[in-house]
């Protein structure tokens, strides 16, 4: 049967499957070494790739923390990994495995993970929305990411916001910064009925609610889809988010879009995967 290979590239690890059909048929997680980072990270993801491939495989794809020209696939200013400004990926790695090779964000990546292979396949229009250290956003329109000019629309984390970024607000510094501990942490003792907690992710819920105002405003799609580590608390914070929504000008599209979270798992390797087909 034939595959494909998904590679999730990130700051602490790479994370690469092939996939035949909608399944992970087998999984690598390898160190980036993201502080040696140049030809180190590039040799240690060939051979990454290496392990992965069969005969059978048809094209790899990749999700990248940070911008890309998409058609000639150059990845700049991967902030976490050094001497990774300008990188050709796809040309580098067409020439070394003589397959296609599809380069995308990895917020895009998600959205297009969803699309592809979970509960995005539903809806021709929706944003897809990592909520973990950062917030990342993809665009799914007529079925197919927005392909915009540089590879930055859904960056809704950026956007100002009281003294400082949506991001701040939405991604999980909010929790280190407000109570000095993890969301995940948090989380544990909300569900045990601490007050104080379930009060932080109430006005959590309020933030995130403005970053749902916002893409209303701006592309009024059909659903959001959350993933991330901070999604799985979701049920900490609805209420708050929805309570907060009510001031929305156009109460319709409140009552209209679906907010979800996804459940896929290994969404990385899916959604870079999901470049290929």
């Amino acid at each position: 049967m034939e595959s494909i290979l998904g590679i999730d590239i990130g700051g602490t690890s790479i994370v690469g499957g092939r996939i035949e059909g909608d399944i992970i048929i087998e999984q690598i997680t390898v160190d980036t070494c993201a502080q040696e980072g140049g030809d180190k990270t590039l040799n240690i993801l060939k051979e990454l790739i290496r392990q992965l491939k069969t005969t059978d495989t048809r094209a790899i794809g990749i999700g990248v923390p940070s911008v890309v020209d998409r058609e000639k696939g150059i990845v700049y200013n991967v902030q976490n990994i050094k001497n990774w400004d300008e990188v050709h990926l796809k040309s580098l790695l067409e020439a070394e495995f003589e397959l296609p090779v599809h380069i995308d964000n990895d917020a895009n990546c998600f959205a297009y993970g969803e699309k592809i292979y979970g509960k995005g396949k539903d809806f021709q229009n929706f944003v897809g929305i990592t909520l973990g250290t950062g917030v990342g956003g993809g665009i799914i329109q007529d079925n197919h990411l927005l392909f915009d000019s540089n590879c930055g629309s859904g960056e809704f984390g950026e956007i100002p916001y009281l003294d400082s970024i949506l991001e701040e607000y939405c991604g999980s510094r909010f929790f280190t910064r407000t109570a000095g501990r993890s969301g995940y942490e948090i989380a544990l003792k909300a569900r045990e009925g601490d007050r104080d907690s379930i009060a932080i992710y109430s006005q959590y819920g309020k933030h995130i609610s403005m970053l749902v105002k916002v893409i209303l405003l701006i592309l009024d799609p059909q659903a959001i889809i959350f993933g991330g580590s901070i999604s799985k608390s979701f049920d900490l914070f609805k209420d708050s988010m929805y309570e907060n929504l009510k001031d929305f000008p156009y109460p319709k599209s409140v009552d209209k879009i679906q907010i979800l979270t996804s459940d896929l798992h290994n969404i990385g390797i899916l959604g870079a995967g999901a470049l290929c087909v």
